[in-house]
């Protein structure tokens, strides 16, 4: 795919270089507007009540009705959830953050081998959105693309550590065969057929897969700035391998933010944009989506929305911090719009319709915006939409 630009607007800096050289502050270009700095939201999450947290779902029996029911909950009230007892075996998971752990500790000059330019991202990368003079986040990170096969480009994949490539194909394999399962359970939450919101991808071999693993250094000033900016995820789902021993993932909930306690060897699940699109304002009934069985027949679900929430990241002063995320998304040259059978005249599609590559496109220009990326796609006349 075309990208946002050829080059980056301005020479790269790799974060962990700033934080390895002992200053006290970080430099103007990484200090938040007030507003938007993590001290300005501490006294906001005291409103939340105690003890509230994203919910976690026991992933062991997919195919339970009852599982659907938990993840469907959880897409619609939070976009987030906790999967555990997801069987990707935890020993996998121990694996993949040591490699990349590894590679992050790697001299300089064996990172900027791989260095990424805005045009696919790919890559060693530091900045997100090529906006000259932009405020960027306190972090680095690694871009890959796993499938489709035509975007697979074994050159962009680190040599070192040496069992970095098989841990991540192995890695990539396990947790997309994961996201199908999960895929399968928001669709029969929805009272749809288990494969429908997977063929709205383009079925299981047309659905994207890519990795970024986020490194966070430590920051002198990390009550100044963020790890990565608000934003909602412009793909179709995300599992997120946090951190297991340093915090920093907040989910924005009721105008507050809540920082996520991980649960050992769980992954964090969020709704995507794409995902949000198409289940946008559902009223499901048995008689009107014929030959679809409903989960709960007698039931009306109006506006049941898996909603891609807003979440950012802080970054520590004392502590690095290293993620894993993938991304499951949908084939990126089909129109992003609400399926066909969830809309009707009283419910008209919100949303006009948009390829997956133009959307990332348009995310890879602006960079994070909060929630400003999927409002874009809104339809100007609702009731005109096409």
């Amino acid at each position: 795919m075309d990208g946002a630009g050829a080059e980056w607007p301005e020479p790269v800096v790799r974060v962990q270089s700033l934080s390895e050289s002992g200053a006290a502050t970080i430099p103007d270009r990484y200090v938040k507007p007030e507003a938007e700095r993590p001290a300005m939201a501490a006294a906001a999450e005291v409103e939340l009540t105690e003890g509230e947290g994203i919910p976690v779902v026991d992933m062991s029996s997919p195919g339970d009705p009852a599982t659907a029911r938990a993840v469907s909950e959880a897409c619609r009230e939070w976009g987030f959830f906790q999967a555990v007892n997801h069987g990707v075996p935890a020993e996998l998971l121990r694996r993949a953050r040591g490699v990349w752990r590894g590679f992050f500790r790697q001299p300089m000059e064996v990172k900027q081998l791989y260095a990424n330019s805005p045009a696919t991202y790919e890559g060693y990368g530091s900045r997100l959105g090529v906006e000259k003079g932009a405020v960027l986040d306190w972090g680095d990170y690694y871009f890959l693309h796993v499938r489709p096969p035509h975007l697979f480009d074994p050159h962009k994949w680190p040599h070192l550590p040496p069992d970095l490539r098989e841990t991540t194909e192995e890695y990539s394999r396990e947790v997309a065969a994961l996201c199908g399962r999960l895929m399968t359970a928001m669709s029969v939450g929805l009272g749809a057929a288990p494969s429908r919101l997977q063929e709205a991808f383009g079925g299981e071999e047309g659905a994207g897969v890519c990795v970024r693993v986020n490194y966070y250094p430590r920051c002198p000033q990390p009550e100044l700035t963020l790890g990565l900016s608000s934003h909602s995820d412009p793909g179709g789902m995300t599992v997120l391998l946090a951190d297991d021993r340093v915090r920093g993932l907040q989910v924005r909930r009721r105008g507050a933010w809540v920082t996520v306690d991980p649960v050992p060897d769980a992954f964090i699940v969020n709704v995507g944009d794409q995902i949000q699109v198409p289940t946008k304002n559902l009223e499901l009934t048995s008689p009107r989506l014929s030959g679809v069985e409903a989960q709960e027949p007698s039931r009306v679900l109006t506006n049941a929305t898996y909603r891609s929430v807003e979440h950012r990241v802080m970054v520590n002063a004392v502590e690095e911090r290293l993620s894993v995320a993938l991304f499951y998304n949908p084939r990126s040259d089909l129109p992003l719009a609400p399926m066909p059978e969830l809309v009707s005249p009283d419910h008209p599609s919100l949303y006009k319709p948009m390829t997956f590559d133009e959307y990332r496109l348009y995310i890879r220009r602006k960079g994070p915006r909060g929630k400003s990326q999927v409002e874009s796609l809104k339809a100007t006349d609702v009731g005109g939409a096409t």
